[in-house]
This record gives structure tokens, sequence and C-alpha cells, in this order.
């Protein structure tokens, strides 16, 4: 005779139950994921692209920095052509002042003008006599010494004011 509900219950058939049951329900095909569309767009920006996006932006890059050095240069170039001409101009300002100062210069020194305004301004008149002194040396002399000349004319100077 048995009894009903007298037998000792394993605690671990429930666990092995459970494990049956999922072995049973587990598919009989492999996920391999990174495959198909959707894992494309998941993976975000091709390297290709990336590397294409790099060069376009070291190309734009040097663009700019040409264009930058193009407009600095082209700056320069005005500011040199500018100071060029302001120079010119100075040269021409300097140029007719020289040759206007020149005229008078000439016309001031006049040798006629000097006499006439020597003549009517200050009463000055042209000596009629002039004194001519030759200094010769004879053949075996020997010139004098400075000292020795300059004695000679002191004593010539005296003596005409005698």
């Amino acid at each position: 005779m048995r009894y009903q509900g007298s037998e000792a219950y394993s605690m671990d058939v429930a666990e092995r139950r459970r494990e049956r049951l999922e072995q049973q329900a587990a598919p009989s095909f492999e996920v391999v994921t990174g495959g198909g569309l959707d894992a494309r767009v998941r993976a975000g920006v091709s390297p290709t692209f990336v590397a294409r996006l790099r060069a376009v932006l070291v190309v734009a890059a040097a663009l700019v920095a040409l264009g930058m050095v193009r407009v600095g240069i082209s700056a320069a170039t005005v500011s040199l052509l500018s100071s060029n001409s302001a120079l010119s101009s100075q040269i021409k300002e300097a140029t007719t002042l020289n040759d206007q100062l020149s005229v008078q210069r000439s016309v001031l020194s006049s040798n006629a003008r000097i006499a006439r305004i020597a003549t009517q301004n200050y009463g000055m008149v042209l000596t009629g006599d002039a004194v001519t002194i030759e200094v010769t040396s004879q053949e075996g002399e020997q010139p004098a010494d400075g000292e020795a000349a300059q004695t000679a004319d002191d004593a010539a100077a005296q003596a005409s004011v005698s």
C-alpha cells in the first residue's frame, strides 16, 4: 500500500525541469551580429568617408591659407605703391624747389647786381689803380721759408704805409 503524499519531494526537480524546457525552446540556428542593413546603420560613419572628409578639410584649409597669403601680399604691394607715389611727388617738389633756388642764386650772385647795389646803396666805388705784385725766384736761389716771407711782406707793408 502506498500512501500518496507521503513521499519526499526532491528540491532540485523544479530546476531540472526548467533547464529541460529551456533546452527544448532554444532555436536551432545561430545569431551572427554585424551583418545586414541594421548593423551598418548602427555602426555609424565608415572610415573611408571619414578619411575623405579629412582630406577635403585639409584642402579647404590650404586654400584658405593660400587666399590669406595672397591678400596679405596684395595689401603689402598696395602699401608700397602708395609710399612710392608719395616719395615720387616729394622728389618732384624737391627738384622744382632746387631749380627755383638755382635760378634765384644765379640772379642774386650776379656781379652786375652786386656792383649796382654796392654803388647805389652803400656809395662804394671801384678803384681805378690796381697794385700788382709779381714774385719771381732767380735761378740758383732757394725760395724763402714761411717766416722769411712774412717778415719781407711785413717790411714791404710798413714801407708803403710810411
